[in-house]
Formats: structure tokens, C-alpha cells, sequence
């Protein structure tokens, strides 16, 4: 029996959904039900995928979907079916891994044609309505496809199996596994380095991404094997783009990339899991340089992030819109008349720390920015600068504000409690943690018999979890461990571990999928290796079992750990630039860090070391003097003794010498185990 000859998304959980629900065209969601649709009446399937903060998706939709001429062809030919990326990163990665093979750039929005069994045979990405920037006109695409179906079915059909293989070999297959070594991250880590813009930062050439998995391995680098380049290389690149106009001056935040080499021009859309990365960076920075830039920016983008990012119950909403009153950026840029009628006075004092630039063909409003020099004297003279932003952010709140995706999504949650709960522990900021702690609570409370949801939006959940929903709550509880001590996030994450192994984990316990076992609507079930803007879910598995293994003294989960990561290389050999997650989180399998410390539960002396020298390679255990109970075990089951305050410092299996001078200590965890 088909769906009803109507738009049926008004009920979906997904804004980006919502978006969507009065188009002229017959869109279904994803689901079992549509699919069969497809099949019964023998048509392709158009399948459109996007994102709520997408620009090119909002135009593709104003131009062609809200078109009822466009529609009506649409819906004579197809079945079209829309998907939220975010929603269903597994029905994305699959297509996208498809348009990549047939010798296609990707990018949103994705535009694919289907057989009526699922599988690709033609696609894109944006298509305007009317013939231009080199592209066909959309409905001439959709007739064309059309023409070609029905007098090509079957070779097309054929075609469609040939690549589907080709996509299923590539993003679920068990290549082998490889030999763990320190060479791996060695390799990368100079590949990447020789890509950096030396003067700009960033990777050369333009656009732009902050690109964290890649900024990642270089810290590793430097902290591991002393490479200063590398460690210099981060540095700069965030030096660069926090001056430059992708950071939001005014209200704090990092926009999704800029367009240009000089991170000038912001696609304006902002997104949780960057400034996540954003916040984790900036801490490692800071630690290793006091350069006060670092926690400047890292307050001020928690303060955006509970200013305005926050929903009900705690938790944070995924995306901001890049989009205002119908036009990109409108909501950020200023012309200077706007910044002196708002500052008055102050205005002059104010374009002595920033500037306002538009570069050439640029069609909005000037943008904000600093030079080097203005961003060294605003650190040093931040007292004066501040009020005047704050005043420029009243000023903002008056305009129409960017659309706001409000669906919670459990991964890039587990992403951004960590990074508040660690930014909290070293700039001494319990309100931060406070707040880490109410998200992961009002993630926790939204499960089912133990399952966690993907995503949610208020009374709306979409079941079931992904692996990496379980693997960045698991970093997510072990970072609030760290920084509270309450053994109930320990529990916690033990939990997540087993559903994870329940729902995911493959038939030869050699790794996970990223699509649980009983979900009966893919096509594939992928393994989840890929970096996107953020690590894999592979890569997170593969952390998130190491943590936990050097929390509790488990070894049966580094033994899982490293057999995840073997294999997990082993499907990353020919392709390290895509998998950086894979190469970083098996760097800390092959050399994993922890640190236990009995100090005083007042005033005490080893603690602030530790918290102000975070180590993305290590798990810190405080144990209060005197307890009994609870006490971590070190390699060998050793118990630390709590009479006085000490700190045991392990790489694997090999502990240091009790450390119980501050001093010492310091120095110890700035010199980590570079070797």
C-alpha cells in the first residue's frame, strides 16, 4: 500500500524536517515505508539530504522544492524522500561515499537518484532551477534521469549494484589488521604538517575548515615525540582564526569555515561540534603557552554556548542557522555607521582593537575582524575591550536572529560536555562543569531500557543510538569523573560500553558498526571509519575504551581496545588523511597515560597541577586522603597508599616513582613521555 499522495514530514522530529513540511513536494522521511513505496510502484527514488544550517540547502529549497512546477514533475516521476545529515550520518555516509565514487565532489545538499531497492545511480549535489554556474536546470536533471530509467533500467540497475558493492567494500569491510606502531602518527603528522599554511594557519588554499582531527594529530606529535613544528603549527592556526572573521567577535564562536585562505569570510553557520573542538584546543593552548588569548576565547564561546545554545532541560541544540531575514551573515556583519550609532563615543576605542573589512566581490555588510597587532593589544587591554562588545551584543539582539536547530544530538553532546567538563577543570570554573553535568543528566534521562537516543527535540526521540552516541557519552562521563570524582560517571560509562558491545559490535569482535543491529532501514551497515569535521565514530570507540580501561583497571577493555585498533588500521592503511581520528586514537592506545593522585580534599597542592596541564592522552584519578574504598588500582593491582598526598604517573603498564613535590610534579607532566 503507497503513503498518501502528500507532504508527510510536519510530524518529523528533525526542524530540518520541519523546514520542509509545506513544500509543494510529496517528501517522505526515511523509513521502511518509503522505501517499500518505491518498490510497489517501480519508480526511482529522488533522495534529497541536507542540514538545517545549510545555506546552499535553504536556497535549493526556496529555488526548486517550494517550485510547484518543480514539485509537480517531482512527484510525477519519483519518490522523493528527504533526510536530516545529522539525524542519519549512516544514510549520508553511504551516498555521499557513492557521489565521491562516481568522481563527484560532495557537499550539501546532496542530490541522489536511486533504484527502487535503494541504491545509486546518478547524483549531485546543488542544482539551480534555471540552467547556470555551469550547472543543468533542475527540472531538465529530473526528466533526464527520467528518460534514462525508463529506457536504461536495467543497465542502470546494474550500474547501481556495481557501486553499491564498491561502497560496501569500502565503508564495511575487514581489510586485514595491521601492526600497531609509533610510526603511524609519526607519518601523518609530517604529511599534514607539510600542508600547513606556514603564514595563515590552516591547511593551504582555500576554503577554509578549522579541520580539529588534523590539528589533533600535530599536538600529538609535538606532545609525544617533541616535534615544536607541529605543536607551532596548531598555534598558529588558531591564532589565525580567532583574529580573523570566522570567530564571532562579538557574541563568541566559531563559524563552520571561511571561504576564503585568510579565514576573512564565514560560511556564518555555527556548529556544536565545532566550537566542542574549539574549547579543547584553546585549553591545550593556553596550558602550554599562558598566552591569555586562549581562555579569553574559550570564555567567551561558553558564554555564547549557554547564552544561546542551551535547550530545555540542559542539553545543547545542534546548529545556528547561516541564514537571517532571508540573507547570509545579515545577523554578524556591521557597517561602521551601525558599530558608532551603537558605541557612540567608545566607537573609536573599539577600531582600535578590531577592524571592519570586505573583501573584493564581497555583497554584505563589512565584516569583523583583528590584524595581529589588534589582536595582542585586545588580550592585554581585554577589560577595555569588553564592555564595548557587550554593548555591540545588545545591539544585536534587536535583529531577527538566525533560525536555531534545536534537536539535541547525543554524540555532539558527548563532545561538548567533555570539552566544558575539562575547560572547567583548568580554568577553575565549576559553573562550567555544573553545567557539563545537567546536559549529560538530561541526555541520560531521555534513554529507554538503558538505550540512548541519537537525537531528540523536546518530547521527540529517534531511536536507536549510533556507536559514536555511545563512544562520546563514554569520553563525555570520563570527563566528568575527572572532574568531579563522582563514581556514579564511571558506572555510567560502563553502561554505554555494554550497549555499545550489545548493538554494535561485529560478528568476529573485531570492531563496530556505526548502525545498530536491530535498525532494518539501511542499505549498508557501515563500519563508521570516516572523519567528517569530527573524529569517527571508530576513533572515538577506540578512545573511549582506553579511557575507560586506564579508569577502572579493566584490562579485558584495552584488550578490546587494541583489537578495535589493529583492525580499524588495517581499514585505514590507504587512506590516513580521511581517518586521522583512527591513526590519533590508536597513538593512545599504543602509549596511554594515567595519572592517580591522593591529595587533600581542602587546599590541595597536586590537584591544580594537574588540572592546569591537561593531557588529551591522559585519565587523571584524585583520591582524597584517607579513603578506604573506591581506590584505584595501578598496573598490577597495586593500591595506592592514601595517608599522604603523592601522585603516581603511568604510561601502559609502567609506573614512575611516586611524585609528592608540586614542583616535581609540574614538571613531570610537562615534560608528558616524550621520548
Amino acid at each position: 500500500m503507497t503513503l498518501p499522495p502528500q507532504n508527510l514530514l510536519a510530524e518529523e522530529a528533525s526542524p530540518y524536517l520541519q523546514q520542509h513540511s509545506d513544500n509543494p513536494v510529496h517528501w517522505r522521511g526515511w523509513s521502511p515505508a518509503a522505501l517499500a513505496e518505491a518498490k510497489e510502484l517501480g519508480r526511482p527514488i529522488l533522495l534529497s539530504i541536507g542540514y538545517a544550517a545549510c545555506h546552499w540547502c535553504h536556497v535549493m529549497a526556496h529555488e526548486s522544492f517550494d517550485n510547484a512546477a518543480v514539485a509537480a514533475v517531482m512527484n510525477r516521476l519519483f519518490v522523493n524522500i528527504k533526510v536530516d545529515r545529522e539525524e542519519r550520518p549512516d544514510i549520508d555516509q553511504i551516498y555521499m561515499a557513492a557521489l565521491h565514487a562516481m568522481g563527484e565532489q560532495g557537499g550539501w545538499p546532496l542530490t541522489m537518484f536511486l533504484t527502487p531497492e535503494g541504491k545509486p545511480f546518478w547524483g549531485g549535489t546543488y542544482f539551480p532551477r534555471e540552467a547556470r554556474y555551469g550547472r543543468p536546470g533542475f527540472i531538465q536533471v529530473l526528466e533526464a534521469v527520467d528518460k534514462a530509467w525508463r529506457e536504461k533500467e536495467h543497465s542502470l540497475a546494474e550500474s547501481a549494484d556495481a557501486l553499491t558493492t564498491h561502497v560496501e567494500s569500502r565503508l564495511a569491510g575487514a581489510q586485514g589488521r595491521a601492526i600497531l606502531g609509533r610510526g603511524a602518527l609519526t607519518d601523518l603528522a609530517g604529511r599534514i604538517d607539510g600542508m600547513i599554511d606556514r603564514d595563515l594557519g590552516g591547511l593551504r588554499g582555500a576554503p577554509k575548515f578549522p579541520n580539529a582531527p588534523f590539528m589533533h594529530t600535530l599536538w600529538l606529535s609535538w606532545l609525544r615525540d617533541g616535534q615544536a613544528a607541529h605543536g607551532d603549527a596548531v598555534l598558529v592556526s588558531l591564532e589565525k582564526m580567532l583574529a580573523g572573521g570566522i570567530y564571532d567577535h562579538v557574541g563568541g564562536g566559531l563559524s563552520r569555515y571561511s571561504t576564503d585562505a585568510e579565514w576573512l569570510v564565514p560560511h556564518f553557520e555555527k556548529m556544536l561540534y565545532d566550537n566542542a573542538q574549539l574549547i579543547r584546543l584553546c585549553n591545550w593552548a593556553f596550558a602550554a603557552t599562558g598566552n591569555s588569548l586562549f581562555r579569553i576565547r574559550i570564555e567567551e564561546t561558553v558564554a555564547w554556548l549557554l547564552r544561546e545554545m542551551r535547550v530545555e532541560g540542559g542539553a545543547f541544540a545542534a546548529s545556528l542557522d547561516a541564514d537571517s531575514d532571508g540573507e547570509e551573515g545579515l545577523f554578524y556583519t556591521w557597517s561602521r555607521k551601525e558599530v558608532e550609532a551603537a558605541l557612540g563615543d567608545d566607537a573609536p576605542t573599539f577600531f582600535r582593537y578590531l577592524d571592519l573589512a570586505a573583501p573584493h566581490g564581497w555583497e554584505g555588510k563589512p565584516i569583523i575582524r583583528q590584524n595581529e597587532a589588534q589582536q595582542s593589544s585586545g588580550v592585554a587591554d581585554h577589560d577595555q575591550l569588553a564592555p564595548l562588545k557587550a554593548e555591540l551584543l545588545a545591539a544585536r539582539e534587536k535583529r531577527v536572529r538566525p533560525g536555531r536547530d534545536g534537536k539535541a544530538l547525543t554524540d555532539w553532546n558527548g563532545l561538548m560536555i567533555a570539552a566544558l567538563a575539562e575547560a572547567g577543570r583548568s580554568l577553575e570554573r565549576p559553573d562550567w562543569i555544573d553545567a557539563a553535568a545537567e546536559a549529560f543528566a538530561h541526555i541520560v534521562d531521555a534513554s529507554q531500557d538503558n538505550r540512548l537516543s541519537h537525537s531528540m527535540l523536546g518530547a521527540k526521540k529517534l531511536f536507536p543510538a549510533l556507536s559514536s552516541d555511545y563512544a562520546a557519552m563514554t569520553n563525555a562521563a570520563i570527563a566528568l569523573f575527572e572532574a568531579t570524582g563522582d563514581s556514579s560517571y564511571s558506572k555510567h560509562a560502563r553502561l554505554f560500553i555494554d550497549q555499545l558491545d550489545l548493538w554494535h559490535l561485529d560478528g568476529g569482535k573485531t570492531g563496530y558498526y556505526l548502525t545498530a543491529s536491530d535498525s532494518g532501514d539501511v542499505p549498508i551497515r557501515i563500519r563508521g571509519d570516516v572523519d567528517e569535521a569530527i573524529p569517527s565514530a571508530t576513533s572515538q570507540i577506540v578512545e573511549a575504551l582506553v579511557r575507560l580501561s586506564s579508569l577502572t583497571g579493566d584490562v579485558s577493555l584495552f584488550e578490546k581496545a587494541w583489537t578495535t585498533a589493529e583492525h580499524a588500521m588495517g581499514r585505514a592503511a590507504q587512506q590516513a588523511y580521511g581517518q586521522a581520528g583512527i591513526v590519533n586514537a590508536c597513538a593512545m592506545a599504543l602509549e596511554p597515560l594515567k595519572l592517580v593522585i591522593i591529595d587533600r580534599s581542602e587546599s590541595p597542592m597536586l590537584v591544580p597541577l594537574a588540572n592546569r596541564n591537561p593531557d588529551p592522552r591522559r585519565v587523571d584519578i584524585v583520591v582524597p586522603i584517607g579513603t578506604d574504598t573506591n581506590r584505584p588500582l595501578l598496573p598490577g593491582g597495586v593500591l595506592p597508599p592514601t595517608d599522604e598526598p603523592g601522585a603516581w604517573f603511568c604510561t601502559g603498564q609502567v609506573c614512575l616513582p611516586v611524585v609528592r613535590d608540586a614542583g616535581e610534579l609540574e614538571e613531570l607532566l610537562r615534560r608528558g613521555s616524550s621520548s
